[in-house]
Parts: C-alpha cells; structure tokens; sequence
C-alpha cells in the first residue's frame, strides 16, 4: 500500500489472481480435512469389500494420518527448497492421483499404502493454504480469508 493511500485510508485492491489462489487453497485444505472424516464413516463399507479385519482396517486411517502428520511440519523446509509453487502443485497432483489409486485399491496393502501417500501429498495443503492467505492477501483482508479457511475447516469435520 503506498504513502497516499494510508493518508487517504483507501483499502488495497486485491487482484483476482490473489483471491483465486486463497479460494483454491482453501478448497484443497477442505478436501484433506474432509478426506479423514469420509474415511472414516465408510470404513465398514471399505474393510467388507477388502476383505479386511478390524485391525488391518484401522490402519487405513492410521496410515493417512501418520503420513500427514509427518509431512505438516516438513511444508516450511520444502517450501524453502523448492518453493511454494512447486510444492503445491506437486502436493495437488499427487493428493489427487493417489485419490484415485485409493478407489481402485484392489487389496487392503494396495489401500494402505495409496492411502499413506494419499496423507503425505495431501500434508501441504493445510499449512500452504493459510500461507496462501497470510502472503496473498493485505492485511486488511487476512480477517476474511482467516474466516474462509476456518469455514472450510469446521464444514470438511462435519
């Protein structure tokens, strides 16, 4: 914001570009969130046609989570080395491929392990979408997108 628009109190224009990509990594931090809870309500459904114990279908959100949450922490070191484009789109691209590969899991391993790496691209999307926000946005508009990924937080837990 320069000088004259302080003095003026005028609000920053926010480009477009700038709002599709915070939509955009909200959407993608709502689908991981989401992604828990679906599994997890059709997780009966999934170990019968598996063929799966309780056990071994328990480690189908295990293996999701575990992977995720190893990956979180690692966003801020793999964005400094590669950047944040490249991460996310990598992160995009295989938390969509291995979206697929989990509905064709022909066996309970192949699901397991489409699942792990299903959590550990999908990881990104939770830190990079309100990184999004924080350096997309003016500050006098970081309230709204706050409001839009707590929205799409509480909405993909429902």
């Amino acid at each position: 914001m320069s000088a004259q628009e302080r003095a003026d109190g005028a609000e920053p224009k926010v480009e477009l570009r700038a709002w599709v990509a915070v939509i955009g990594g909200v959407f993608g931090c709502f689908m991981a969130g989401m992604n828990v809870h679906v599994t997890n309500a059709s997780l009966p459904d999934i170990r019968g046609s598996l063929g799966a114990t309780f056990e071994e279908g328990s480690w189908i959100t295990t293996a999701y989570l575990v992977a995720e949450i190893i990956v979180i922490p690692l966003t801020g070191w793999l964005v400094s080395a590669f950047s944040m484009r490249r991460v996310l789109i990598v992160g995009t691209t295989g938390f969509l491929l291995f979206s697929v590969a989990c509905s064709l899991a022909p066996t309970i391993g192949a699901m397991i392990a489409a699942r792990a790496l299903q959590g550990a691209f999908g990881g990104v999307l939770i830190p990079l979408s309100f990184q999004l926000i924080a350096t997309e946005l003016p500050l006098s508009r970081r309230p709204l997108g706050m409001a839009l990924f707590a929205v799409a937080n509480n909405v993909a837990q429902a």
